[in-house]
């Protein structure tokens, strides 16, 4: 399920003005998703039966599964792929195994927010998380479509899917 956290409001675009981003987001709160997320944890456990659920998230979306992993009981992992660090980057004590995945060279997310990521967990968490940062990637990696994919990435982006792949079936 591919929720729509927006309520209707415009997602970001490949082709926006990364200058604008921060704009945007001002209008997008991760963390003020609780309720749309609660009526699908509903529908998946009760409607068809789901017993483990877990999420994914790209960029805002990474976020969102940050804001999840901290909060809600029902999941039971998620994978956060270049999760715009800043909403959350005083809170750490995740209840649930989560994957983060970063770009070395993404130019929102910069190495130091990661490492104090890294550090913040390790003093706070006590579920099983995982931080990799994957050589000479830039924002999107893992999500690129396959006309926008460079040969010598390709390598990165599959890592990147089969990693995500392999967190999600280690939980669920």
């Amino acid at each position: 399920i591919c929720p729509d956290f927006f309520v209707g409001q415009e997602a970001w675009k490949p082709s926006n003005d990364w200058a604008s981003f921060d704009d945007w987001l001002k209008t997008r709160n991760a963390s003020k998703i609780d309720i749309e997320a609660d009526v699908i944890l509903k529908y998946l456990s009760e409607q068809c039966g789901a017993k483990k659920i877990g999420v994914i998230g790209f960029c805002w979306g990474g976020a969102a599964v940050h804001h999840l992993m901290l909060k809600n009981p029902l999941l039971k992992t998620g994978v956060s792929l270049y999760g715009v660090i800043k909403f959350f980057e005083d809170r750490s004590s995740l209840l649930h195994p989560t994957f983060f995945i970063f770009a070395e060279k993404d130019d929102y997310i910069p190495l130091e927010q990661v490492t104090l990521l890294e550090q913040k967990l390790k003093q706070n968490c006590k579920v099983d998380y995982e931080v990799k940062i994957y050589p000479g990637q830039t924002h999107g990696f893992v999500h690129r479509k396959r006309e926008d994919i460079n040969p010598q990435d390709k390598p990165y982006i599959e890592e990147g899917r089969k990693d995500m792949i392999n967190w999600l079936n280690k939980y669920l």
